[in-house]
Order: C-alpha cells, then structure tokens, then sequence
C-alpha cells in the first residue's frame, strides 16, 4: 500500500566514539520511517558538526560526511513531512545557537495545539524559520522561565498537545521523551556499554545493540556521562498507541509498543481469512506491507501462498519518468505481475489498507491484464474514515474513499468481483495488547485528545507556507 507515506524516524546515542556512523546505520535502518530528508547532528564535548540534507539516508551521507562528523554524542532523523513543506528549511534534526549553546531536537509526531501556540509564540516576539510544529518546542523552551535546559524542557512539555517521541541535544547529554499517550514509538537500548534511543528496535539490530525497554509514555530519559536517568513529566490514565505503527509503519521485523509486528500482521491475516466471504485459488500479497498479511491469511484458509507482484526495489528519487502517457505506467514502474501465477485463476489479493483508492484501481487492472479469471481483494484492517492528526498522511475527510462511497461503490471503482474489510472487532481481538490501549481515531472518529480547530498538516502550512518559494 503506497498511498500513506510514513512520519519520521529518530535515533541518538551517548558515549560511543563512533557516534555518527552508529546514528548513520541506525537512520538507514529507519529509512521507512522517512525517504524525504535526513541529517546527524553529533559533540565532541566542545564543538558540534552537523550535515543534513534531502534525500534517503545512502544519498545524504559519504564515506567522507561520516569522517567530518566528529564526536562521541549525537542525535539523527530521517523525515517525511506530515507537518510543514518540503524543502531544506524543514530538514530535521533541528538546532539553534543560544546564549553560546548548541541545543538540537528530532520530532516525530504532530502537536495538535500548534495553531495556538504558534500565535501566542508570535505576540511574544518569536521569528520563525521553518513551517515545522516541531520548532515551537524549541521556541517554548527558549522563553522558558526554567534556569537549566532540563528545567526549561519540564516546563514546556506539559503545555504541548499531541503526539511528540523526541530527542534532543544539549552541551553535556542526549534527552528522550515521549508524549503521556505514548501516540509514536520510542525505544531505549545499549551498545558497547552506551545507552541509545531509536523510534523501533530494527535499528538495534543491525548495529548489534541491546534492547533494554521502552521509553514510557510520559517518561523523559536522561543519556549521559552517569548512565541514564528516568524522569516522569506526565500520566494518563489512558494509552492511545498508533495501532497504525502495527498495521502498516513499523519494519516487519521490529518490536513495537512491546510486540512483534511480523506476528501481529499474520494475525490480522488469519483473521480477515475467518471472516473473508469470497473463495479463490491462490492468495497474493501487495508487496511489501501485505505480505505477512497475506501469509497469515493462506495458511488459515489453507490456500497457496504465491508471489504474483514483483516490487522493483531500485527506484529512487531521481527516476525519469519518460514521456509515456499509458494511465498505468507508474503503477508498473514500482509492482509487475508475474503472469503465470496469475492467467486463468481466481485470485485473493491481500492489501493493508486503502486511502484514496487511485493507486489500488490501477493495481487491479494491471492484474486483469495479467489475466486474472475474477480479482477478490481482502484489507486488513476496516475502512479508514477520519483523518489522523497525530503524525500519519491521511488526508483531508473529503479524499478518504471510505467516507465518499460505500463498500459495494468502492468495490465497482476498484474493478474487483469482491471486497472486503476486517471488521473493527475483528482488528481489535487480533492485537497484542488491550484494545484500550490504542488510537483508532482514524476508523472510529474517536480521538483521544481533541484537536485545536486548526490542527494537523494543514495548520502551519496555512500559518506560515506563504514564506515558502
């Protein structure tokens, strides 16, 4: 499913004198978080080194880059712009010079009070350089009455709303924090004896790094030179975890809010095929985030399992798109189906997901010329029905296909001889942990904290987009 684009990724470590190169693997292991931009910024103790840049992380990044970045301390993120535009003005991680100090920050997430805070920032003399929600965070701790920059970022975490997993910079140490919802993954490692923050445990792995816990949500920890601190700066007495991160965001690979994510979307899977109505020969995956899925649900219905789309891996962002006018040519590009899997047989195609439906219309019928006797398709999760304003592209209530038709209407826009949506019970039970522990804003148009009227990407793009050339 490519029409959601993944929020961002984050990664920092203390003590390691290979900071950079550590902070550069674990981006490049995040990279599905963000393929939009990406920077590290690094300490030596005296003074700070920093590149960033548009791009995926293998692009950004040289042999030589990593040489420069010198220093035993740092933070890193890669982005994909759900607030603010795109453009090098809004390339993440985000730092200032105050008062002979370098402080630096990584967000991911949406504030949902960010319209609010940005106009009372303004009336008290704040200039803004991004469109990014994130610097208002560093604009609150600025003002701050606090003496310390722990005591300025306890002072303006409780005046944020929204999801925000952060870490930040200063002279002496690398802080994490989740919001009290605990809305974005956020998690605590050791490599070498040094403690390390990535956004999923993927980014552990390849560097070889223990898993030690979760940041809790509400939590604030404290790396540096005595290990790491724990500090709770706010409760709840609710989480609203992103089941999104389950469904769909998070690397297959990865443990996230404590549970495996290859194991969970196998369960959606298992269940969608209990409550798939249709029969088919062979069930085929939309590569690659329905691929588990799809799994799950073969061996429940005891179906083959085929590769019927091949993804090309190799497009990047510099691809030419020739002058080829053929309606389904960037379709092809990215996924091709294999024809003799295909030709003459009934199939079931297993989707994550659906936004806007365009994508998966061309899908269909790349599939009807491949062949295929009759298309059944089957997502594993229900329709989304509200737009998320706490870090996920969805877009505005008005471009949801769920909201503008009915299921038998998007079948027919879609082209398929059948459809079908896990149930919202169906998507619940087959989670790891308690169903109330979840945000499901985005199929139940429940929020579990109400956004400002202005709210979400479309805020600082009105407030400050105009600035943009």
């Amino acid at each position: 499913m490519n029409e959601i684009k993944e929020n961002c990724g984050l990664a920092g470590i203390y003590g390691h004198n290979r900071a950079a190169e550590i902070l550069y693997l674990c981006l490049f292991s995040l990279q599905h978080r963000g393929q939009e931009s990406c920077g590290v910024l690094v300490s030596d103790g005296e003074n700070e080194f920093s590149h960033r840049g548009m791009g995926l992380v293998s692009e950004v990044f040289s042999a030589e880059h990593l040489r420069t970045l010198k220093g035993h301390y740092g933070i890193g993120h890669v982005r994909y712009s759900t607030t603010g535009s795109s453009n090098i003005r809004n390339v993440q991680p985000f730092f200032i010079q105050y008062m002979g100090k370098t402080f630096g920050m990584a967000h991911n997430g949406n504030l949902t009070n960010s319209y609010r805070l940005k106009n009372s920032l303004e009336r008290r003399g704040a200039i803004f350089q991004t469109t990014m929600d994130s610097e208002l965070i560093i604009h609150l701790m600025v003002m701050s009455r606090g003496k310390t920059f722990r005591e300025r970022l306890l002072h303006t975490l409780p005046q944020l709303r929204g999801a925000f997993s952060l870490v930040l910079f200063n002279g002496s140490e690398i802080i994490g924090v989740r919001d009290k919802f605990g809305f974005r993954p956020l998690v605590l490692g050791k490599l070498d004896g040094c403690p390390i923050l990535a956004s999923e445990t993927c980014a552990f792995d390849l560097i070889g790094a223990e898993y030690v816990r979760e940041v809790k949500p509400g939590e604030m920890v404290i790396l540096n030179e005595n290990g790491v601190e724990s500090i709770t700066w706010g409760e709840s007495k609710r989480r609203a975890h992103c089941i999104f991160e389950l469904i769909y965001f998070a690397r297959p690979d990865s443990y996230v809010f404590g549970a495996s994510v290859y194991n969970t979307r196998k369960k959606l899977g298992e269940r969608l095929a209990d409550e798939f109505p249709f029969t088919g020969e062979v069930v085929l995956p939309v590569p690659d985030s329905g691929n588990f899925a799809a799994l799950g649900f073969a061996h429940k219905k005891k179906l083959p399992f085929e590769i019927g789309v091949i993804r090309n891996h190799y497009i990047g962002r510099t691809f030419i798109q020739p002058s080829q006018k053929t309606r389904d040519f960037t379709v092809r590009v990215k996924l091709n189906p294999v024809r003799s899997v295909i030709e003459g047989r009934d199939i079931i195609v297993i989707e994550d997901s659906i936004v806007r439906g365009t994508t998966c219309r061309n899908r269909v019928e790349s599939l009807r010329k491949a062949g295929a006797r009759k298309i059944f398709m089957g997502i594993s999760c229900p329709p989304i029905i509200s737009p998320c304003y706490y870090g996920i592209d969805f877009p505005s209530k008005t471009e949801l296909i769920a909201v503008n038709k009915s299921v038998p209407e998007i079948r027919k826009f879609l082209g398929l001889d059948g459809l079908y949506y896990l149930s919202y019970e169906g998507m619940l039970s087959s989670m790891p942990i308690a169903p109330e522990n979840f945000c499901t804003a985005c199929f139940s148009e429940r929020y579990p904290e109400k956004p400002d009227t202005h709210c979400g990407k479309y805020l600082l793009e009105k407030c400050c987009d105009s600035q943009d050339s």
